[in-house]
């Protein structure tokens, strides 16, 4: 194709010459506009080095660009079903948008999922079933073991962790006034506290992750000054201590360089315009006991209120290990939040985000039963994300043990998100997911804060109807046995099957098949 462009060339300079020559003077300069552009990309795609394509095929191999960025767009749209699309299909998404805007969200002509295939769900209902409308329409959990002095009253859907300069400021002040307008939680993320979670008035899960951001010195170590300073701000209900999250587990936090503006450096405490990678691990911190001895310090230091940690389960071992050092040292973390490895994030390495951490669902029962083996479930909550979009995903959630659950992605498309899969590049179409202040000011905030109060408040009064079905009265009466899971075409197991439940101490009196020691002594729990 190069030869041919070359002579393509040859001949347009020579008709525009003619055309020139015999006075064609308006022929020649609409031709000349129009093809003089083309030729001189043409000539930088052969003279490049970059791309092999383009330098064999000038202006023609650009439409393998085109088309490659056209192509998540073209698949969205016209050719997934309803039921296949990644990483949420259509079903969800559209449930979550007709909630948002209070639209009709009931599903016509029965089902499309296939209930004869494998990894089909459905819960066990009962004929005794109670009234939806009379039972709590706003179901809360008390989040505070016996050492804290402030507990919180929590609801039972969160918006899970989305840090400032991820998300843009109009989407986190959507975010946050929708917490307000519906009295539930909203996490800041690992990227601090920053005025947009506090501007109106929302209540706050202030999480702490491995750069400190918004308790840090300059050199990046945890400030109990500075820490103290904003756990004590009164929109500020809850601390959560972050060790890993399910899209990256073991890697740290992403905020590219080009997200990361003079006020996002200012409220982290880093320099601007440089790409900000935390940590994979905690400086403040080494071993288990430790972080117990730090959790106690970070309750503290807030004036009793409740502090917790999340992580997405990894070596089973490092999880006993923790409850071995709770149950040495007494120090209570006031809640868990499991975070499985289908978990979001605007960037992960694809390594990370696909082949690493542990699935909700497991992660989440093994968490349950391992408090319960140790007997410290009754003073620590249990919160869960991953995926969470549905009423039904929060029941079953629950069936395994979940005291609350938190949802990141959801939450951004009550936002207007369109799961465009540009949340890496500064580019979101809906001005959620980037800095670029042109596509922010697209996000009205006063629509947007509502849309999201809508969301949680539909998916909550869902969840409360899905309660009644089952002819329960409180999520806490909620048992594995309610879930019922397809195996095969002839075989279905519930989920007590799947996930036997361990007996209350069973950990403490018997052998626990893993790397330590079983009895509780230091040596057994000062190390990962």
């Amino acid at each position: 194709m190069r030869k041919e462009f070359i002579g393509f060339t040859i001949l347009c300079i020579a008709g525009l010459v003619a055309l020139f020559y015999y006075e064609f003077v308006i022929t020649f300069w609409i031709l000349a506009i129009f093809l003089i552009p083309i030729l001189l990309v043409g000539w930088r795609d052969m003279f490049q080095s970059k791309h092999t394509i383009k330098r064999n095929f000038p202006i023609l191999g650009r439409l393998r660009y085109i088309m490659e960025d056209l192509r998540p767009k073209i698949y969205q749209y016209f050719v997934e079903s309803d039921i296949n699309g990644r990483p949420f299909n259509r079903l969800d998404r559209s449930v979550i948008y007709q909630r948002a805007k209070l639209e009709n969200s009931t599903s016509p002509f029965g089902t499309q999922l296939d209930m004869y295939e494998e990894g089909y769900e459905w819960i066990n209902h009962s004929i005794a079933a109670k009234d939806g409308h009379d039972l709590n329409q706003d179901p809360r959990v008390l989040v505070g073991s016996s050492q804290c002095t402030k507990p919180y009253s929590c609801s039972i859907f969160n918006v899970s962790a989305m840090s400032f300069g991820s998300l843009s400021k109009n989407a986190i002040l959507a975010l946050n006034g929708g917490a307000k307008i519906g009295g539930f939680a909203h996490n800041t993320g690992e990227g601090g506290l920053s005025p947009y979670h506090l501007e109106l008035g929302g209540d706050v899960i202030w999480q702490i992750g491995t750069g400190y951001f918004g308790a840090r010195t300059k050199a990046g170590k945890f400030s109990p000054s500075v820490y103290a300073e904003n756990a004590r701000h009164p929109n500020v209900k809850m601390i959560e201590l972050k060790l890993s999250q399910g899209a990256k587990p073991g890697h740290g936090g992403i905020l590219p360089a080009k997200k990361n503006t003079p006020e996002i450096a200012k409220i982290r405490n880093v320099e601007p315009g440089e790409a900000v990678l935390s940590p994979p691990f905690h400086s403040a911190f080494q071993t288990p006991i430790e972080m117990m001895e730090f959790i106690g310090q970070l309750r503290e230091l807030s004036g009793g209120k409740p502090v917790g940690f999340k992580l997405c389960l990894g070596l089973k071992s490092e999880f006993i290990s923790i409850c071995k050092a709770i149950r040495y040292t007494g120090i209570y973390p006031d809640f868990i939040a499991i975070d499985g490895g289908e978990g979001g994030t605007g960037a992960a390495p694809i390594e990370f985000s696909d082949s690493v951490g542990t699935p909700a669902r497991e992660a989440l029962a093994f968490a349950y039963d391992t408090l319960v083996g140790f007997d410290i479930k009754d003073e620590i909550k249990l919160f869960v994300s991953g995926k969470v979009v549905t009423a039904f995903n929060m029941f079953k959630a629950m069936a395994l043990g979940a005291d609350a659950c938190y949802s990141a992605r959801a939450m951004m498309m009550a936002l207007g998100c369109i799961q465009a899969l540009e949340c890496n590049k500064n580019s979101c179409p809906t001005g959620i997911a980037t800095q670029n202040a042109e596509l922010v000011k697209g996000l009205v905030v006063k629509d947007k804060k509502v849309r999201v109060a809508n969301y949680q408040q539909e998916t909550v009064k869902a969840f409360v109807e899905l309660l009644g079905a089952a002819g329960l009265e409180r999520a806490e009466q909620i048992e594995r046995y309610h879930i019922n899971r397809r195996i095969n075409f002839h075989q279905i197991q519930s989920y007590d099957e799947f996930y036997p439940m361990v007996e209350k101490g069973a950990l403490l009196r018997n052998s626990v098949p893993m790397n330590y020691r079983s009895h509780i002594d230091r040596a057994s729990v000062n190390k990962f």
